[in-house]
């Protein structure tokens, strides 16, 4: 299907909006009044513009406040109409969005409303323009798009027909079904915007949250699949408003989109899909010479070295972690995901516009194939073929047994489209986001996991101030995390992050736990499922580590005893 997007969901002007959807591959842009108005090119030179871009203009909106009124209102009503034609004429659009009528002088009748939405498609038609008629969540009287259609179906013109907007269909808990009531022809416009479930004031979810469709919480599938069953063969058209989105880059927020509607079609259209990466086949990380000691101290040995690049295999049981040792910073920089197809799932990232990142490699060795991810992190799709290059010395036994989860803090503006990435690229399952109190801030996060829980990503903002909190960490899966807790604190007593007896206090009176977790520094969490016990390391440049044990089914990550962490962290200067 066609594709397009309202220019109110980037950032910038007219001119870079355009430039930016344009080089994100969509067909069309609808035009947002507020942008053509601060816009010094004549309407003529932006339709040149959008032409010379290969764009269309698919919509001009929106048009507010009209039906259903007193007569002098109706009158001026019409003379702005007018003007719009006449304007529109210019711009090269034929779609006009009407939005349901919000004023407080509009009248609740329904007969009146189409008389007026008729004169106006009346009006319309001598120009060879069309009209949209929308349901707005809050419209005075008009707010659910089945009475909108019905309205436009009472003032039968050809002219007339209505636009579904998947935000005020779904904000309103309404059952998309309805749509097939509808028929295509009628449907002359579709918008799409995701959202999280919000509880508040509908205008202002409407005007700050939505976003692109997987980012959110709507089933955007099944009513698109609702309005492909009715014959509507228009475009796919984002509208999405958002804080976030109006400060980020034009050109990523304009592709993330663009993903987003390929990875709804992809969905819609039953496409092929990868496997779910089967588990972490290693985590790499940048280092200076410091994260070999603490990957000594918690039981990991150096088993190989790589031939041709600065990098060192290191293991314990399941869990592989590679040192690059080029002098960065101590940071995360790359996961390996083992996968039955790495072929298939890095031309499914492609597809998906992230495109494979160019590697040199020696020909006897390991072909790698990898993407970036939103914040830069490399993600690499694995078999076992890699592990030959380092000809690993053998198996090194020890509590961990493999990679739990990562956890990646993003940039402000990269959170929802690292999750979108996560989620279609990767086929990993979003968790709810949770905002959790940092002592200077707060802690976004969100948690994406395969439905084995064999692969578990948090994408993070921990923003301080002015500042991103740029901490990330590998969580170590094992057994039994107080043997491993005693014996750090027995040998390596510096490096585990000390968590205030406060907190022990409050535990111990909410749970029955051991009183030695309290001297060993190790934290818990329950859910309906099972148990947590997890500990933390100091920080090394921008990486610390976590030990984490499930027992039963526990499903969660402990984020109520983050910001215990992140007070300790602020604290000792880490």
């Amino acid at each position: 299907m066609r594709k397009s997007i309202a220019t109110v969901s980037v950032s910038g002007t007219l001119a870079e909006k355009l430039a930016a959807i344009a080089a994100a591959g969509f067909d069309g842009v609808e035009i947002f009044e507020n942008d053509l108005l601060a816009c010094p090119l004549p309407p003529e030179e932006v339709r040149a513009r959008a032409a010379d871009l290969g764009l269309g203009i698919d919509l001009y909106q929106p048009f507010r406040d009209f039906e259903a009124v007193p007569p002098e209102v109706l009158a001026r009503n019409l003379r702005r109409a007018e003007h719009k034609f006449r304007l529109m004429e210019r711009l090269g659009a034929d779609l006009l969005l009407v939005c349901s009528n919000v004023s407080p002088a509009a009248i609740g009748d329904d007969e009146l409303a189409a008389e007026h939405l008729r004169l106006l498609a009346e009006r319309a038609a001598e120009h060879g323009i069309r009209i949209a008629y929308e349901a707005l969540a809050w419209g005075r009287h008009v707010n659910e798009y089945l009475h909108a259609w019905r309205v436009a179906r009472l003032a039968d013109h050809p002219n007339l027909g209505v636009c579904l907007d998947s935000f005020h269909i779904l904000s309103r808990g309404s059952d998309p079904i309805g749509i097939e009531a509808i028929p295509g022809e009628k449907i002359f416009f579709l918008q799409l915007a995701d959202a999280p479930l919000l509880a508040m004031d509908v205008l202002q979810w409407s005007r700050h949250y939505r976003c692109f469709p997987g980012q959110g919480n709507f089933d955007l599938a099944g009513l698109v699949a609702s309005v492909r069953r009715t014959g509507y063969a228009g475009p796919l058209s984002l509208e999405v408003f958002n804080d976030v989105f109006r400060q980020a880059s034009a050109e990523r927020t304009a592709l993330d989109g663009m993903r987003s509607l390929i990875a709804l079609e992809q969905d819609l259209n039953g496409a092929a899909q990868p496997a779910v990466p089967a588990g972490f086949a290693f985590a790499e990380l940048a280092d200076t010479g410091a994260l070999g000691g603490m990957l000594a101290a918690l039981g990991f040995a150096r088993t190989g070295t790589h031939p041709t690049k600065p990098v060192e295999l290191w293991e314990q049981g399941g869990a592989r972690l590679l040192l690059n040792t080029t002098g960065a910073d101590p940071a995360l920089i790359a996961i390996g995901l083992d996968g039955p197809d790495p072929a298939g799932a890095a031309k499914h990232a492609e597809s998906l516009l992230s495109p494979v990142l160019p590697r040199e490699r020696a020909p006897e060795e390991a072909k790698l194939e990898a993407v970036a991810a939103p914040d830069g992190t490399e993600i690499f799709f694995c078999d076992d073929a890699w592990l030959a290059d380092f000809a690993p010395s053998g198996p090194v036994p020890g509590p961990v047994t493999g990679i739990d989860h990562v956890a990646l803090t993003q940039p402000r503006h990269h959170f929802d489209e690292a999750a979108l990435f996560y989620r279609s690229v990767l086929g990993l399952r979003p968790q709810e986001s949770l905002e959790l109190p940092d002592p200077y801030g707060l802690l976004r996060s969100k948690a994406m996991s395969g439905p084995d829980g064999a692969v578990r990503v948090v994408v993070n903002i921990a923003q301080v101030g002015a500042d991103l909190l740029p901490w990330q960490h590998v969580a170590l899966a094992c057994d039994d995390v107080v043997s491993v807790a005693r014996r750090l604190r027995r040998e390596h007593p510096g490096l585990l992050l000390p968590i205030p007896g406060n907190y022990y206090d409050d535990l111990e009176a909410r749970h029955e736990v051991d009183p030695e977790l309290r001297d060993l520094g190790v934290l818990y969490d329950r859910d309906e499922h099972g148990e947590f016990l997890h500990l933390y390391t100091v920080t090394v440049g921008r990486v610390f580590f976590e030990i984490v044990q499930r027992i039963g089914g526990y499903e969660g990550y402990g984020a109520g005893n983050a910001p215990i962490r992140l007070a300790v962290q602020h604290a000792e200067g880490h």
